[in-house]
């Protein structure tokens, strides 16, 4: 048996892109992966999602499930761990069996990196986050910390500063890696504190999080000859920094936060598209609409929008789109939404319209195929 389309991902985009299929009749097979339900199973409280004042990530998405299977849409709770595009009908394979489609929505989403520090896992959503859009309204007059030193980490912290009290920026180098504007812009923010040379060590706290520590590179060597009362005495005191050891480059700490933000990047689960379909360098799948936007970049002179594909890349591919269809991909057929596309703002609810532009795509690809 041939579907008609097979969706692979069980996060916002998925589970939107089978409602919309299956609306359309077109009897989806949604793949949504085991354990299902995407980063929002991680999720404790949302309160940005339309139509809910707060809700759990897990509860939201067991209403979406619930929304869809009314619809008859099936729903496998396993993963598709190989691909087969080189010929139609596209061949996808889980660890039990393979399946035959005409065409294809990827909505496996993304991760967000971690510090693999020792309570990282036990305190998130009880300080610990990845997402300060998502969360950062829980930490209002609060002190929270960012980690990172790209661009994302400065917008994650100009974001905190709306609600925080005061945030620091923890970066393991002496200078960031972010765009110049996004620098200044964090400098010239009197909330923001910058602690250069820094690494986090760990995450503390019983039922939420309580302190970070720390182990900072002086850039003043004679601080570690001093006594840990002096070090103490020299640190800024909006720190309140308790120094724990003096190693023999290092100050070892604690500080009191209330918030630990990771920002060092996301890892899109994309592993399987690899040799099948145009990824960016970090992974992202490329689709016609990014391509086009990154070709409308490049025709302007002077524009303060950096490319993010290199440019002999888009040269290489850029026969390789179908431009009537947003969210196709490189392969005729095979469509793509939700964070394993989208790089830039990896919320629920731009993964749902992403979702339902795909689903749309589909129906209006299969009709014109059958003529």
């Amino acid at each position: 048996m041939v579907e008609n389309v097979v969706i692979i991902g069980g996060g916002p985009a998925g589970l939107a892109a089978a409602l919309y299929t299956a609306r359309a009749n077109l009897k989806p097979l949604l793949f949504a992966g085991s354990p299902p339900g995407g980063q929002l199973m991680l999720t404790s409280e949302v309160e940005n999602y339309p139509g809910f004042e707060s809700i759990l990530g897990p509860d939201l998405i067991q209403m979406y499930r619930a929304h869809v299977q009314k619809f008859g849409v099936s729903i496998i709770d396993q993963n598709i761990t190989k691909v087969l595009f080189n010929q139609s009908p596209f061949t996808l394979s889980s660890a039990e069996k393979s399946y035959q489609a005409k065409t294809v929505i990827i909505a496996t989403g993304a991760q967000a990196l971690w510090l693999g520090l020792r309570n990282e896992q036990r305190l998130r959503g009880k300080g610990v986050s990845a997402c300060a859009t998502c969360d950062g309204f829980f930490f209002r007059d609060k002190i929270v910390a960012v980690v990172g030193g790209g661009d994302t980490a400065m917008e994650e912290a100009l974001t905190l500063t709306r609600f925080a009290k005061f945030v620091y920026i923890i970066h393991r180098r002496g200078e960031f890696r972010a765009s110049k504007i996004m620098q200044d812009r964090v400098k010239k923010q009197p909330k923001i504190h910058i602690i250069y040379n820094a690494e986090v060590t760990d995450v503390l706290g019983a039922q939420n999080v309580e302190q970070i520590a720390l182990r900072i590179q002086p850039s003043d060597k004679i601080l570690l000859q001093k006594s840990k009362k002096e070090i103490e005495e020299a640190t800024p005191q909006i720190l309140k920094m308790k120094v724990i050891d003096i190693e023999k480059d290092y100050v070892v700490g604690q500080i009191p936060v209330d918030g630990l933000f990771i920002a060092i990047g996301h890892r899109p689960d994309t592993d399987i598209f690899a040799s099948q379909l145009q990824l960016d360098s970090k992974g992202y799948i490329i689709t016609s609409e990014r391509f086009s936007l990154e070709l409308a970049k490049l025709k302007i002179q002077n524009s303060k929008f950096k490319t993010t594909i290199e440019n002999s890349k888009l040269e290489e591919i850029k026969n390789k789109f179908d431009l009537n269809f947003h969210s196709a991909t490189s392969v005729p057929g095979v469509f793509a939404a939700g964070d394993c596309v989208d790089y830039v703002y990896r919320q629920a609810g731009t993964a749902v319209g992403t979702g339902i532009a795909a689903a749309l795509e589909v129906e209006k690809w299969l009709e014109l195929s059958s003529k």
